[in-house]
């Protein structure tokens, strides 16, 4: 049971990026899948998550309006799709999921989550 993260790289502030998050050893079926942030020295922060029908996601209020969380059940993957950067969002990305085919629980909460990937790193330069 794994989740892989990647997509991470250095970008200038305003620019793009789209991570990845795959599931292998088990289908993201009832799962939410959610991205939590850490940069250095802070604590880690929820991002965004969404359920497996995709008809329910969620966002922080600092990434609304610029990121957005989407899957494909074709590839058990989950993706983050970033624009306008800043460099405030430079940090850790990790994904990770729980058992919740609602999303009404406190996803915003990195201990409901009980599978965790390791994070790609995002730099956003100024």
């Amino acid at each position: 049971v794994q989740l892989q993260a990647s997509g991470g790289g250095l970008v200038q502030a305003g620019g793009s990026l789209r991570l990845s998050c795959t599931a292998s050893g088990f289908t993201l079926s009832n799962y939410a899948t959610g991205w939590f942030r850490q940069a250095p020295g802070k604590e880690r922060k929820f991002v965004s998550a969404i359920i497996w029908s995709g008809t329910v996601t969620r966002y922080s209020d600092s990434v609304k309006g610029r990121f957005a969380i989407s899957r494909d059940k074709s590839k058990n993957t989950v993706y983050l799709q970033m624009n306008s950067l800043r460099p405030e969002d430079t940090a850790m990305y990790f994904c990770a999921s729980y058992q919740d085919p609602y999303l009404d629980g406190p996803y915003y909460s990195g201990k409901l989550y009980n599978y965790w990937g390791v994070g790609t790193l995002v730099t956003v330069s100024s």
